[in-house]
């Protein structure tokens, strides 16, 4: 009978083992990610959002489209990756990019062919370069010439032959950078 009762008991926990992680994996936090807005919409800011959201949820955040916004630039449909950073262009920017770039180039803020969210420094326009962290009109222009003048980025490190981006400069945008 011992022997009964202990599978008796054994059969019991697992049973009830059972729901019970199921209750526990229910109750674990859902993953979220957060993503920079910015651009063309409402309210422009870092947002907290549900992981597996997509871009359209990113606008929808921050307050919608203003009425300049050239939503048809943007994959609204896309899932989002945490520490991504979404710019809206006005239609004047997009025209802007449509005339200074080519289509392959023109893709939207930072949402480039890889889907990675960073801006890629070989592709990306004077407008693009502009949403980096300290990266301004005249370091977007001499970023530009570099790659005119010296070919295609070869890793990211390489931006730092750029008077102006340095040790610390190049920390604050390694995250949102690649080649």
């Amino acid at each position: 009978m011992d022997e009964e009762q202990t599978v008796s008991e054994k059969s019991a926990g697992e049973t009830t083992g059972i729901p019970e992680k199921r209750e526990a994996q229910e109750a674990a936090p859902e993953e979220t990610v957060q993503v920079y807005i910015c651009g063309a919409v409402a309210s422009p800011g870092v947002y907290t959002l549900p992981g597996g959201s997509r871009v359209v949820q990113a606008v929808e955040a921050a307050g919608g489209f203003l009425p300049d916004a050239e939503e048809k630039i943007l994959n609204l449909a896309r899932k989002i990756e945490d520490g991504e950073q979404i710019t809206v262009w006005t239609r004047e920017e997009a025209e802007n990019m449509e005339i200074t770039e080519t289509p392959q180039q023109n893709t939207g803020g930072t949402e480039q062919a890889s889907g990675s969210g960073k801006v890629n420094l070989n592709t990306a326009g004077k407008e693009e370069l502009m949403t980096l962290s300290g990266i301004g009109e005249s370091r977007a222009d001499a970023i530009i010439a570099y790659r005119e003048a010296n070919g295609p980025f070869g890793s990211i490190e390489e931006i730092m032959n750029i008077e102006g981006i340095k040790g610390k400069m190049f920390e604050k945008i390694r995250g949102s950078i690649e080649v």
